[in-house]
This record gives structure tokens, sequence and C-alpha cells, in this order.
């Protein structure tokens, strides 16, 4: 008894952990976005604005074009992550379903050309995009990112693909459909949670990226949310009320799109952790 409690309470402590850990910054970024520059710097620590205002917000707008900022992100992450998705479907399909020589080799390699630093990739890209004359495009981000979210979406749609049964896609195919008609309208609709799993992580990977985004994308029209974000300080101010409530303005999406199809992507993760 003593040990089924002590195992409790150790998974119920580990999991406070993780929660705390996961939303006590939002909470904290949020509640500094409500408060004004004397409070935030006032003695003792005031956790709870006294006087919540919205001024920060407007101020997040007006001060720089959060609004471009914003559709200069949603237009490379969505780009990316359906290039991303498009490409990784047919690579996925090849892995769970031809009898490829060295399969597991492939899958090796996969994982390990996602553990480059980013840093290091950084001067070939950025040589590549100036020799194809595409640095201040939406192409000088899309291109990458795509490149770098391939192998997170390629190994979660293997596994996905892997417990569809063959005999679904060899119905298909016997009715006429072709190989490539059979991946899109048989095995990635019966794969959805790996889809989305894989779009999601591909999404907010884009979203949140900087290194590339502040090098390749220096024009002030092209800058993406990060970028932008990073632009409120000045030389020896730092209003960091005003980069809160712009902060939480780029965590507003991510929370909702992950809110609107958190079922499928945990079901997906799970889906996806059972039958790897």
């Amino acid at each position: 008894m003593n040990t089924f409690f002590g195992s409790k309470w150790l998974r119920f402590i580990a999991a406070t952990m993780v929660v705390v850990n996961g939303f006590f910054p939002a909470v904290w970024i949020l509640l500094t976005s409500l408060k004004t520059e004397g409070e935030l710097v006032s003695k003792p620590i005031t956790y709870w604005p006294h006087n919540p205002v919205l001024e920060n917000y407007v101020r997040a707008f007006t001060d720089q074009p959060l609004l471009k900022y914003l559709g200069n992100s949603f237009a490379v992450a969505l780009m990316s992550t359906a290039l991303s998705l498009l490409v990784a479907s047919g690579a996925a399909y090849a892995i769970a379903r031809l009898n490829l020589k060295r399969r597991q080799l492939i899958l090796t390699c996969i994982v390990a050309s996602s553990m480059f630093p980013l840093v290091t990739l950084l001067v070939p890209i950025f040589e590549t995009m100036r020799q194809l004359d595409l640095l201040n495009t939406y192409t000088a981000l899309v291109l990458p990112y795509t490149v770098l979210n391939l192998p997170v979406c390629t190994l979660v749609l293997v596994s996905f693909f892997q417990s569809i049964p063959k005999d679904l896609e060899n119905a298909a195919m016997i009715d006429g459909c072709t190989r490539l008609g059979a991946l899109f309208k048989i095995v990635v609709p019966l794969a959805a949670p790996g889809v989305f799993t894989a779009g999601i992580l591909g999404f907010v990977n884009a979203w949140d990226e900087f290194l590339l985004a502040l090098s390749l994308n220096s024009s002030a029209s092209m800058r993406t949310l990060p970028v932008g974000i990073s632009l409120y300080q000045g030389e020896f101010t730092f209003p960091w009320p005003t980069i809160s409530a712009a902060l939480i303005v780029a965590i507003v999406p991510v929370a909702v799109l992950i809110a609107v199809f958190q079922e499928r992507v945990v079901g997906g993760l799970t889906q996806g952790g059972l039958k790897g």
C-alpha cells in the first residue's frame, strides 16, 4: 500500500512539474503584458497586475508592423508545412510499402540528418539562396524550412502508413486507381492523425524559427514574427510589457491551432508511439 501511494504521489508530482514548466512562462508573459512599466519594476515584485491595462497591446501593433509580421509568418509556415507533408508522404510511403534495400539505413540517415545544428547549415543555405537570387522572398524560407521539417514529418508518417493494411490499396488499384492515387485517396486519409501530427510539428517549427528568418530576409517588409519581436527593444530600453504583448499575439495562433486539433494530435502522437 505504501508503495502504491508512493508511486501515485511521485507520478502526481512529476506531472505537476511538467504542467508548471509548460504553462508558467506563458502565464507570466500574459501577466507582464497587462502591467505598466512602473509596476513591472516596482519592489516588491507584484505577480498580479493591480490595474490591468491593454495599452501594451496597442503599442505592440503601432510600434512595429506586427500585422505584417503575422502575415509573413503565416504564409511561410503554411507553405512550408504543406510542401513538407506532400514530399514526406511520398517518402514515407516508399519506405513503408516498397521493398527498398537497406531500409533501416535510410531511416538512420533520416534521423541523423535532423541532428545537424542549424548554425552549421546557415552559410551554405545563405550562399545557395544568394546565388539563386531568392533572398528577401518567401521562397528563401519556405525551401529551407521544408527540408528541415522533412525528417520528423517522414518518421511520423512512416509509422502510420505501416499500420494500414495493404489490401485496401490493392483493392483500390484493382479498381483502376494508380499507386499515387491510392496513396492520396486511401492511405493519407486513413493516416489523418499522423498527417495532422506531422503538420502541427512542421508548422510550429517554421513559426518559431529565428536564425534563418533573420539571415535570409533582412528586408523590413519580409520579416517574420520572431525577428519582428526582437526589434521592439532599443539600444538602452527594454519595453518588456510591449514585448510580452507581442509574444502573446505570437502564441495565440499556435495555441488555437493545437486546441482545435487537440484530439487528432494527441491521438497521432500516442498511436505513432505504439505503432512505431
